[in-house]
């Protein structure tokens, strides 16, 4: 029997805390294997912190060797300087990812949520009962930010196995939606 098994590393990136979750899916079983939290020192230095989510997360790659890493998408907010360093510590995970070769996914916060609950407007606990019954895990729970990330690698094994999946081009830069994404999974249905 062949083992198609695969691994998907999720991030829930922060500045402060970055939530990680690796999964091993084979078929239709999903299996955790690690779902943690990068807890940084608000002490140090923004650099060395972006120093710490680049070892942190070179390390957990090189010990799992994951085939997709998905990351959520930092939301818009009104605090300018919160994004650039959330949209820093984001890029610093995803060029460790790219530099191992892995492909790379970004999922919104409404589209994990959706995705885990059917409720794109879902809280962490309603996420976190959700994950519960996809998956065997652990009674207790770290933090959210790691249940967030379990979400976001779990949401990127759903996108992987939906049906529609097949009909979508397989380059990762894919059309916004609308008009030009019908016309070009649907060649044959344009006149």
């Amino acid at each position: 029997m062949v083992n198609h098994r695969q691994i998907i590393l999720g991030i829930d990136p922060g500045t402060l805390v970055m939530g990680y979750g690796v999964i091993a899916v084979n078929g239709r079983d999903i299996e955790l294997l690690e779902m943690d939290a990068i807890k940084l020192s608000s002490k140090k230095d923004h650099y060395e912190r972006l120093s710490f989510i680049q070892q942190r997360i070179t390390d957990i790659i090189q010990l799992f060797h994951p085939q997709h890493f998905a990351i959520e998408a930092p939301f818009f907010g009104k605090n300018v300087q919160s994004m650039l360093k959330l949209g820093r510590a984001q890029g610093v995970a995803i060029a460790v990812a790219m530099q191992a070769g892995i492909p790379v996914t970004e999922y919104s916060p409404r589209k994990v949520k959706q995705s885990i609950t059917g409720n794109g407007n879902a809280d962490k606990e309603q996420v976190w009962k959700m994950l519960q019954r996809i998956i065997v895990l652990p009674c207790d729970l770290p933090v959210f930010d790691a249940s967030d990330a379990l979400a976001v690698a779990v949401c990127h094994q759903f996108q992987l196995t939906s049906p529609l999946q097949e009909n979508r081009p397989s380059n990762k830069r894919r059309a916004k939606g609308g008009w030009e994404e019908f016309v070009i999974n649907n060649p044959n249905r344009v006149k």
